[in-house]
């Protein structure tokens, strides 16, 4: 926790990006560390060693400081999985779907922002936020179009559809497979319920995978692809 006497009201710019980077770094570590919806904005200021009052200074709400989480963490996933596919001159719907499961999976904060992004961050900030924040996010979701256009000839719809399936279900699918201890401990005591328990992964990246052939089949494949390439996910470089 940082020194109260430290964030005295800043006075210049690069002051007040200070406060603002701290106030973030706080609630990425809370976030990390609780899960998103256990943070209040007592949390956070406290964390980072500020009176609540004068965090209100810096964010409207406890909503707009996750919500620019969330648009960092859009950037950041976005730039990842655009450096990975910009390598690849080949590749299977497969491979397409199992970049995208793994830089999700390996996001675990960003997944659970992904989920509660919808359900209430979005609500509680001004009109203004959302918009900054749903044009930001279109930003990037044209920057991952155009790679699954090159790779796999997706139309823009069939780009924004599979980026929305992604992104929608890799926050579903990480909020059913991380309950609480009293779930996690129920679900392991009833062998009835064991399927409650799974990883996030294999199973986006399955769903993926059978929604990126599909699309290769209604178009008929810009790489004309065998069916043993789509099941393998094989990637070729040429």
């Amino acid at each position: 926790m940082t020194d109260q006497a430290a964030f005295q009201r800043a006075r210049s710019t690069q002051a007040k990006q200070i406060r603002e980077a701290a106030i973030l770094d706080a609630a990425r570590t809370l976030g990390g560390r609780r899960g998103i919806r256990e943070v209040t904005l007592t949390d956070i200021a406290a964390e980072v060693g500020m009176h609540k009052s004068a965090l209100l200074r810096y964010f409207e709400t406890r909503e707009q400081i996750f919500l620019d989480l969330t648009a960092q963490g859009w950037r950041e996933w976005s730039a990842a999985l655009r450096a990975d596919l910009a390598q690849r001159k080949r590749a299977a719907p497969a491979a397409v779907a199992d970049v995208l499961a793994t830089t999700l999976a390996a996001r675990p904060l960003f997944c659970d922002l992904l989920a509660q992004a919808p359900l209430n961050l979005e609500r509680n900030v001004s009109l203004e936020a959302v918009r900054t924040f749903k044009l930001g996010t279109l930003e990037e979701v044209a920057g991952i179009g155009a790679e699954l256009h090159r790779l796999l000839g997706l139309t823009e719809e069939q780009a924004v559809d599979t980026v929305a399936t992604a992104t929608g279900l890799a926050g579903a699918l990480w909020q059913m497979a991380t309950p609480g201890p009293l779930l996690r401990e129920l679900y392991t005591s009833d062998p009835r319920l064991g399927h409650a328990l799974f990883e996030v992964e294999p199973r986006l990246r399955r769903i993926l995978t059978a929604l990126l052939i599909s699309f290769g089949s209604a178009v008929g494949g810009r790489d004309s692809l065998s069916p043993a390439e789509h099941r393998a996910g094989s990637v070729t470089d040429s």
